[in-house]
């Protein structure tokens, strides 16, 4: 039980500090105060805390956001290698500097506010600034669990909204327009991505083994990410996950097509039973990727220079003496650098290439490949690699296959989410239409 001790201060006043015993048998102090009433009403507080559990030391609640997340939280949360990387990033850019030397205890729900506030300020992204609300909330979370904490300073705190942008699918005619495009060694990789709908990382940890060619069914049981080597276990760059995004195996049945493609690639490579399905390339991820040449005499004069010359886009005068950076000037100058040091010119260097362990990197891909196709075909709309999957998803549903399956393909984990992809090809509301028109006519024919 607790009780009040009478406290003389320096200038002669009595004071009484609430005592109590924690559940070790410890003395603990519930504060001082000017009268014995508020000192018994204190430790009895106290006490009732210990009653429901809040038994932690009150001082570690008074130290700081860093030290707690950096000897803490950080170490100990259990998360992706992916997601840890990303928080990372995120903690030290837009939330350390913050919180990181104000104690736990002292944050409340109007600091979070007044940040994210700043966040709005400083043009953040409605999405990142939710984003980084989730980190700094999981965080107190976990405080708010271990007692460091017994307030929430995230609950009730709103961000500002960030509004669902309708899906643009790309349709069947884009997609051969595209498929024509890709160069050679990745159009199997397309294909195939737009005939399953696997995520990248579930795309490129393909194994042989994972398709049986007799039945045609095709098992998702892997993902590789990619992560910087501080994040890898063993310091590499490409980390393989023994279970999909969902943690779910799931099988799904490919067309006869994409499957003698697929056991025609792997007879023509001599793939092994454990080998990738699409490794990187032979030469290190140096597969130069699509270029498009313009004429330098469709393409116009540089703006004057200090001497109020121009000179033709797209030529080393106009990088060079005309000071011009667009990307047909810097592309001149890229191809002249190029075939000097292929000559033996100019201290020529081994091209530059990323680490990898067979697996294609996605930023490599996107960059290398898929870009350079874009703007070789110019579809008029942005697409991405994993727009294939949003497309393989569309696809099946506007071709009437069952919304459940459709589910289990994907492995989305309701379906809800599968249902985002009902009536996103641009000619998904025809039937609507068809049918309005047909009853204005009616009006107008009375």
């Amino acid at each position: 039980m607790g009780w009040s001790r009478v406290r003389v201060g320096d200038d002669g006043r009595i004071r009484y500090a609430a005592l109590y015993r924690d559940l070790k048998g410890r003395q603990r102090s519930a504060g001082t105060f000017a009268t014995e009433r508020q000192a018994d009403r204190a430790w009895q507080r106290a006490e009732a805390s210990i009653g429901l559990g809040r038994i932690a030391d009150p001082a570690r609640g008074r130290q700081t956001f860093k030290r707690y997340v950096e000897d803490s939280w950080l170490p100990n949360h259990e998360m992706e290698a992916t997601t840890r990387q990303k928080y990372t990033y995120s903690l030290y850019r837009h939330i350390m500097p913050e919180f990181g030397p104000m104690r736990m205890i002292d944050i409340m729900p109007e600091h979070v506010r007044e940040w994210v506030t700043k966040l709005k300020v400083a043009k953040m992204s409605a999405a990142n600034i939710a984003a980084n609300k989730v980190i700094l909330s999981a965080i107190f979370t976990t405080a708010l669990n271990d007692q460091v904490t017994f307030l929430h300073p995230c609950k009730g705190v709103k961000t500002p909204p960030v509004p669902v942008k309708p899906r643009t699918i790309i349709t069947p005619e884009q997609f051969a327009a595209l498929y024509q495009a890709v160069p050679e060694p990745f159009r199997l990789l397309v294909e195939t991505d737009i005939e399953t709908g696997l995520r990248w990382g579930e795309l490129t940890e393909l194994r042989v083994r994972d398709l049986d060619f007799g039945t045609r069914m095709l098992t998702v049981s892997r993902a590789v990410v990619e992560v910087d080597p501080q994040f890898h276990p063993d310091g590499g760059r490409f980390l393989v996950k023994d279970y999909p995004k969902d943690r779910e195996f799931r099988r799904l049945k490919l067309s006869a097509q994409i499957t003698a493609k697929l056991k025609a690639h792997t007879t023509d490579h001599g793939l092994g039973r454990d080998d990738l399905l699409f490794p990187v390339p032979a030469d290190r991820m140096r597969v130069r990727g699509l270029r498009l040449v313009a004429d330098p005499d469709n393409l116009g004069l540089t703006e004057p220079n200090a001497a109020g010359r121009r000179y033709r886009h797209g030529t080393m005068t106009g990088y060079s003496l005309g000071r011009c950076r667009c990307e047909h000037c810097r592309a001149a100058y890229a191809r002249y650098r190029a075939e000097r040091r292929g000559s033996g010119k100019d201290d020529p260097r081994a091209g530059r290439s990323r680490d990898t362990d067979g697996h294609i990197s996605r930023n490599w891909f996107r960059r290398q490949v898929w870009l350079p196709t874009l703007r070789v075909v110019d579809l008029d709309i942005v697409v991405r690699m994993h727009d294939m999957r949003h497309a393989h998803a569309s696809w099946l549903l506007a071709g009437g296959a069952d919304l459940q399956v459709v589910r289990q393909r994907l492995g989305h984990g309701s379906l809800r989410t599968t249902e985002r992809y009902l009536h996103t090809l641009p000619d998904a509301d025809e039937s609507a239409l068809d049918a309005l028109a047909k009853v204005r006519s009616r009006a107008s024919q009375g």
